[in-house]
């Protein structure tokens, strides 16, 4: 039996399995991208798809705290393609 990799969602505390979650990566410049495939290098963190998770994320400023730098509002606007 194959072991899922399970994340915890900077927003809601949650652990849910790598596939129901939406990366963001920090890179060594310091840009902020979503990071649909998991896979791209940098500092990541992981938020629910859904537009609860990403709105408590925008109000507290979980990302933000999570990757060390601001977030601009339209990597929250990208996240919200992903939800579900």
């Amino acid at each position: 039996m194959k072991k899922i990799p399970l994340r915890k969602c900077v927003a809601t505390g949650e652990q849910l399995p790598k596939k129901e979650l939406i990366r963001v990566v920090r890179n060594k410049e310091g840009e902020v991208f979503v990071d649909p495939t998991g896979k791209m290098n940098g500092r990541g963190a992981y938020l629910k798809r859904s537009l609860e998770a990403i709105e408590i994320a925008q109000k507290k400023g979980v990302l933000k705290r999570a990757l060390e730098v601001d977030i601009p509002d339209s990597v929250y606007e990208e996240l919200k393609n992903y939800a579900q």
